[in-house]
């Protein structure tokens, strides 16, 4: 038999599963013995049933009224109960924290005939009444559907007609004027009127937080963090208690370290006589949560105790809402706190230190996405542009961007490439979409707890909050500072998360102190010495060596700085940019073969000087250089400009004649993408020996020099064996000729680039005839999947991510099942020809923390990207190897 509902006390932090985060939070700190008001929770098992059925499950009702009535005994009250009811709050809570999710309902259990029974119980009509607007608002916005900017407006309206600026200096004749005018906007937009009965308003709200986990919000966030779809949302349900009750009591939110900098110490927010909505929301502005030592010194102490209670429990960063109702503290929730990519560093070894954890837990709870946002520019310190307003300091970094107020703005310029920063009084859910599209996030209102600062700070954005100085104008599409400044929606401004502040225009932008750590080895401080502490560990655990993909010297250069182990792909086509590109233009448009030959001679000196600055950068390490790779046609001009030219001209330039007549040639030849890499080297005679003699050549001369150059040859696009058995005789004849002509042994090996599904099904026979594999993991994946990396990220395209049919690019992730199942067949089958046979990866993916997990276990020797993504890489191989013991 199914059991849909678990009292606190009967559950434990090692069920999030079932009774999702919160409630497993609840349960244990439950059995801690902390002071947690009672309550019960409906699991996700329940969601579950609710989503494929569409109606809950028939024992649900029984379970819910057995442990409320449970609930009723503890508290001593009853819901429903007209002279000391008992009030109950809901909320969502699934497996993994997800700001998409309904909002909390507080205060169920309120109507008509209890609100008068509360004012008695407390002693304060105005508490009541205020409470009943609270939930006519939230349960007519998140149950019954009434778009929430009608009750803002109402409110608005009253308070300006009153004088007032903050909803707490309404008095209590207002508060039940605006309960009936929320009344009658439900009745007038749902067509029905606000439930009366207690225990129907908690069962609509249990189904409202159900139906809530497939809203458009909740799949956002789920698509953006991969959490599975089939999942559900479990349901708590808890005794209210009250922070409204005076100056004696009050509400906050405390966090055991600081989440944006991993210091230690207690850290939080705190709103004296207030509800729990009113700190998260930012509608009022909270004090820090230090000034709670001064208002209430003892529940000071005790919630001091507490928190270091749980942070040894945990051992990690806790986040902790509570309530101090009359001087009697309540431990509403706890979780594993979110942090910055700077505190997820600085916390793990500030544990480890404190011997809380072991150094394979420290690795374990960082990752390669929090290197490299750690990676990303900071503003210059010398900069003078003074700021246009002050504010909290919510996720750390520096963005600039464009000014946008609602979120479709934000997600339409994301979508045009156009950087913007979404301004906004205070976010909420709905700004979700806004909010991942932004480079960073500026709100008038709340502090470092507010919905705006815990979502930026787990999406890695810039975000500045409680800037109070500004003024928001929604419908003018303007913001004012306090000096009269006006900043107008497209206007530029920089946004330092770090400082907490706002500045008009670009900023000039400067590289981070951690990237100068990894580059120089130097430590500046406790941020960098804990990432440096990490890599050196991670180092020592994977498996996976670490290349990068680089095709000049000083990417070379930089890349070795950043610990890579060599290069793993050094793409030749990238030498004939710029000026160079006449160079095989001449080539194309050569005439007979001695033409041709003196074309391809012209190639020679220009890449044996690169190939020869890139050795030396990489001494002693391998460097894969892939032979010409990309079709011919893309090394001529633009068809259409050409065509204009020739059109234009009179008379029209010879060389230009002969140049359309090429693209011409070769845009036919092409239309496919067949006559590229091993096709071309095939096609054009002397265009392989060119591009070895340059790399052996480049080898001796280093010899000469007392270097030790370890260059290794790629050919690329094999689908044949054939094909590499061809190429490979013609490149060991020129690698004999100039072993001959220099008098050094030049050796390199000769392998291929698996980037095509063929090579992959027949990488037995191709690796008799090979030295090394390479995956060209973004070839591959687009000829398994038939894509462009623009279509599977297109907007228009059935397939791509916004839609839901995968939940990201197969571009960006590897797609184990597909693309994958290739790597690991060819793997396998290469092993088994060749036992020894060197295994790689080149493409992007070999830096994306997920693939490399995935490379690791599929067997491969090493992975190569891009420079930058060096030491996120050598961060998951160790992760990687960890995991997989």
């Amino acid at each position: 038999m199914n059991h849909y509902v678990y009292e606190f006390a009967e559950g434990n932090r090692e069920m999030a599963d079932l009774l999702g985060g919160k409630g497993a939070g609840l349960a244990e700190m439950t059995r801690l013995g902390l002071p947690v008001p009672p309550g019960f929770t409906v699991t996700t098992r329940a969601c579950r049933a609710f989503l494929t059925t569409g109606t809950e499950p028939p024992e649900l009702g029984t379970e819910v009224a057995r442990a409320l009535a449970a609930l009723e005994r503890t508290a001593g009250r009853g819901l429903g109960r007209t002279d000391d009811p008992l009030l109950l709050s809901v909320r969502s809570g699934g497996r993994y924290c997800m700001p998409g999710m309904m909002e909390t309902i507080l205060d169920i259990g309120l109507c008509d005939a209890t609100v008068t029974g509360l004012a008695k119980a407390t002693g304060q009509e105005r508490l009541a009444w205020d409470s009943y607007r609270r939930l006519v608002q939230m349960f007519g916005q998140t149950v019954m559907g009434v778009d929430s900017g009608l009750f803002e407006r109402t409110i608005t309206g009253l308070k300006a007609a009153r004088g007032a600026t903050e909803d707490n200096e309404l008095a209590t004749v207002d508060l039940i004027l605006l309960t009936e005018k929320f009344k009658a906007i439900i009745h007038r937009e749902s067509g029905e009127r606000f439930p009366q009965d207690p225990v129907d308003q908690l069962h609509r709200a249990i189904r409202a937080v159900f139906a809530s986990w497939n809203g458009e919000r909740a799949r956002i966030h789920r698509r953006g963090d991969h959490i599975p779809d089939d999942l559900g949302t479990a349901v708590t349900i808890q005794a209210m208690v009250f922070g409204n009750l005076g100056v004696n009591s009050g509400t906050g939110v405390a966090f055991t370290r600081d989440p944006a900098t991993g210091e230690r110490g207690l850290y939080g927010d705190y709103l004296p006589d207030a509800q729990g909505e009113d700190v998260v929301s930012g509608v009022r502005d909270a004090v820090p949560l230090a000034e709670l030592k001064r208002l209430a010194p003892r529940s000071y102490i005790e919630l001091s105790d507490h928190l270091r209670t749980l942070e040894r429990h945990y051992q990690d960063l806790c986040d902790v809402e509570f309530t101090l109702e009359r001087g009697k503290l309540w431990i509403l929730q706890t979780r594993i706190g979110k942090r910055t990519a700077e505190a997820a560093f600085r916390i793990a070894y500030d544990l480890l230190d404190e011997g809380l954890i072991d150094r394979r837990e420290a690795l374990s709870r960082v990752n390669g996405a929090h290197l490299t946002r750690l990676l990303f520019p900071r503003f210059a310190t010398d900069a003078d542009n003074a700021p246009l307003a002050t504010g909290i300091a919510a996720s750390p970094g520096a963005a600039v961007g464009a000014v946008v107020f609602d979120s479709a703005t934000a997600v339409r310029r994301a979508a045009a490439g156009e950087p913007a920063v979404l301004v906004r009084k205070e976010t909420t859910p709905d700004d979700l979409p806004g909010m991942i599209a932004a480079q960073a996030v500026l709100t008038t209102r709340g502090g470092r707890t507010s919905h705006a600062a815990a979502v930026a700070r787990g999406m890695g954005r810039v975000c500045v909050c409680g800037a109070a100085s500004l003024v928001v104008d929604q419908e003018g599409r303007r913001l004012t500072t306090g000096s009269g400044v006006l900043v107008h929606e497209g206007d530029t401004v920089s946004v330092d998360g770090t400082a907490g502040t706002v500045h008009l225009g670009a900023l000039p932008l400067a590289a981070s102190d951690v990237g100068r750590a990894l580059e120089t080895g130097e430590q500046s401080g406790p941020l960098s010495e804990a990432v440096l502490r990490a890599l050196s560990h991670a180092d020592v655990v994977r498996r996976l060596d670490v290349r990068a993909n680089a095709d000049t010297p000083e990417d070379a250069a930089r890349a070795r700085r950043l610990g890579a182990q060599g290069i793993g792909l050094c793409r030749t086509e990238h030498m004939f940019l710029g000026e160079r590109k006449a160079l095989i233009e001449a080539m194309i448009l050569a005439d007979g073969e001695s033409a041709r030959e003196e074309a391809l001679a012209d190639l020679l000196p220009p890449q044996r000087s690169d190939f020869t600055a890139i050795l030396a950068a990489m001494d002693g390490l391998p460097v894969t250089i892939r032979l010409l790779d990309p079709p011919l046609h893309e090394f001529l001009p633009d068809r259409t400009e050409l065509a204009v030219r020739v059109a234009t001209a009179t008379p029209p330039d010879p060389r230009d004649v002969r140049l359309l007549a090429a693209v011409e040639r070769m845009h036919e030849r092409n239309a496919m993408p067949g006559m590229r890499g091993v096709r071309l080297a095939l096609a054009v005679p002397g265009l392989v020996a060119v591009q070895v003699r340059a790399i052996a050549e480049a080898v001796a001369q280093r010899m000469r020099d007392g270097g030790s150059p370890r260059a290794e040859i790629m050919i690329p696009l094999v689908g044949a064996v054939e094909e590499l058995r061809l190429v490979r005789a013609e490149a060991e004849q020129v690698l004999a000729q100039v072993a001959a002509e220099t008098g050094q042994a030049v050796r390199c090996p000769i392998g291929t680039m698996i980037e095509l599904p063929r090579a992959a099904l027949t990488a037995g026979r191709i690796a008799r005839h090979a030295d090394f594999f390479s995956f060209g993991t973004n070839g591959l994946t687009r000829t398994t999947w038939g894509l462009s990396r623009d279509d599977a990220e297109a907007s228009s395209f059935p397939g791509c991510p916004d839609t839901g049919l995968f939940t990201g690019s197969p571009f960006e992730t590897l797609d184990e099942e597909g693309v994958g199942r290739l790597v690991t067949i060819a793997v396998r089958e290469g092993r088994a020809a060749k036992a020894h046979l060197t295994m790689g990866v080149c493409g992007e993916h070999g830096g994306e923390p997920a693939s490399v997990h995935f490379f690791h276990r599929a067997g491969i020797d090493y992975v190569s990207c891009s420079p930058f993504r060096v030491p996120s890489a050598r961060l998951e191989a160790g992760r990687a190897a960890l995991a997989a013991t």
